[in-house]
């Protein structure tokens, strides 16, 4: 970090971070918190007030309501003290990690929350480990501790064996469940109390001197007091101290324990994203990395959300700049058509609500409206020719063929289709042979929330139906290789919505004997979304 370049304060002070957990672990909780402290909502669980406003705002698609889950990342802009933080919601649930996968491509950060009666469960271990693969810097955040929880010590040694990352306090929790009264701030030695009788109070802080300092007791029963004292004394012996450097590499996360539901620890742990998170980083292209004090814009795209308004047919880009201050109006290189495309109407979220973006900074994350000339991978800029690299799609682990269940709306589907393949939310093949598509997604789940959106938003009846293949894989080698392995596999053979061979099939044993059989063909289960 010590020769990263000193970047300019409005670019300097954003943060831009995603909420990770397993289902359940409160992550929207939280994340309606952090909006609520940021000034961007009046009162948690709704949103300035309007219509439906006993629900979250960063979910807004019917399913995600009926069924109370985040299924699509959408991200949201909010000042915090001296910061603009921008924070970019994940699905927790499983079925949508290849979602995930790509947001994280898109933050510097990200904030794991871990239930205080559950510990580490599988999702989390999943989404740790590409931030993992990401060398990206994780703060953890202790929820639910106004419930029976685990021993303090218990959960610290779950994250350090099970995540192997080292883990320091940042504040320690005194009593749990009905005894939970708040926690001592650890960085800054400070007592936090928890208010009951109002969820959307912030916390009382009471300053005091030390453990020592007699304040203390005024505040907290001896029994507890002495228990504190003696746990505290031994986290300090036992765990390491908070080392900023260590966390901006990866190696430690620092926690903090509350309850977001009552909004307790919440600022604590916004305040310790501001101070110690990091700044815009630099981002990854094929031909060179790329800084965010770089004067000239360039950005790339994460996510495409189709029909985020129902009554306008529209697509947003989501886009993560990398580098330069963005104005509204500007020119920018649609790299991969090298096209230029005038950005006029950029939108900056706060959920489902929108407003336009008169400017952008490196780091920022802007939706930019369009009729699918937009894809997950594209990059723009003010004229060079850059291609980010990181960001994957995975090979789909469920396949089944789809059909309208209204013969004359086969058109239309296909239409539909190309949509949602475009957006991320699913692949789509065509078979060389036959008619009809088959759709790949990554959790069984996808399929509902397909049917129900090709439903709402295009009005038509679909039916999913088992497909006799299993598993697609890219087809990639030397051309000659290629067009002789596809002559002779027909059947298996399927074209993606950008045109790639893919190999569709039912069993392992197809692909390794078209590997065995035809010499520097590579089948592989994911692909590179660089444009």
């Amino acid at each position: 970090m010590s020769n990263a370049p000193v970047l300019p304060p409005e670019i300097a002070r954003r943060r831009t971070f995603a909420i990770i957990s397993h289902p359940d672990a409160g992550k929207t909780t939280l994340t309606e918190k952090f909006l609520l402290f940021g000034g961007a909502i009046q009162m948690a669980g709704q949103v300035r007030a309007k219509g439906e406003a006993r629900r979250t705002r960063s979910d807004f698609m019917k399913l995600e309501q009926e069924r109370g889950i985040s299924v699509s990342a959408s991200a949201m802009s909010f000042e915090f003290r001296t910061y603009r933080f921008n924070l970019v919601d994940t699905p927790g649930h499983s079925d949508f990690s290849e979602d995930t996968y790509r947001t994280l491509t898109a933050v510097d950060a990200a904030i794991m929350v871990i239930d205080g009666a559950k510990g580490v469960e599988s999702q989390t271990r999943k989404l740790f480990e590409v931030c993992r693969l990401r060398d990206l810097p994780i703060l953890t955040f202790c929820n639910k501790m106004d419930r029976e929880s685990r021993d303090t010590f218990e959960i610290i040694d779950e994250i350090q064996e099970n995540l192997a990352i080292d883990v320091a306090p940042a504040s320690w929790p005194i009593g749990m469940g009905r005894d939970f009264l708040g926690c001592y701030d650890i960085l800054h030695d400070r007592l936090e109390l928890m208010d009951r009788a109002d969820r959307n109070k912030v916390a009382e802080s009471i300053k005091i001197d030390g453990l020592e300092d007699p304040k203390l007791a005024a505040h907290v029963p001896a029994a507890q007091l002495a228990k504190l004292r003696e746990e505290l004394e031994m986290a300090r012996e036992l765990l390491p101290a908070f080392n900023r450097q260590a966390f901006l590499e990866g190696h430690m996360t620092p926690i903090w324990f509350g309850s977001a539901i009552n909004s307790f620890g919440v600022k604590e742990l916004m305040d310790g994203m501001g101070e110690y998170g990091p700044e815009p980083q630099p981002q990854r292209a094929a031909e060179r990395q790329i800084s965010a004090d770089e004067k000239k814009v360039t950005g790339f795209v994460f996510k495409v959300q189709a029909n985020m308004d129902p009554k306008h047919r529209d697509r947003v880009a989501f886009v993560r700049l990398a580098s330069g201050h963005f104005e509204r109006g500007m020119k920018l290189m649609h790299v991969r058509s090298a096209k230029p495309m005038a950005v006029t109407n950029p939108v900056l979220f706060l959920a489902a609500d929108r407003e336009l973006a008169e400017e952008a900074w490196a780091g920022d994350i802007i939706g930019i409206p369009n009729h699918g000339q937009l894809r997950i991978g594209d990059a723009l800029t003010e004229g060079e020719k850059l291609r980010f690299t990181g960001i994957p799609s995975f090979a789909p682990e469920l396949l089944q063929s789809v059909r309208s269940t209204d013969p004359m709306k086969g058109k239309h589907l296909e239409k539909a289709l190309m949509q949602f393949a475009e957006e991320g939310a699913a692949k789509v093949f065509k078979p060389a042979i036959g008619s009809g598509f088959v759709v790949g997604v990554v959790g069984a789940l996808q399929f509902d929330v397909l049917a129900s959106r090709i439903e709402i938003e295009y009005g038509i009846p679909v039916r999913f139906e088992p497909s006799q293949f299993t598993s697609a894989r890219w087809v990639q080698g030397p051309k000659e290789v290629v067009e002789k392995m596809v002559n002779v596999n027909k059947q298996h053979i399927a074209h993606d919505h950008d045109g790639d061979i893919v190999f569709l099939t039912r069993l392992q044993w197809d692909i390794d004997r078209v590997v065995r059989d035809y010499e520097g063909l590579k089948l592989s289960a994911t692909k590179e979304m660089m444009q």
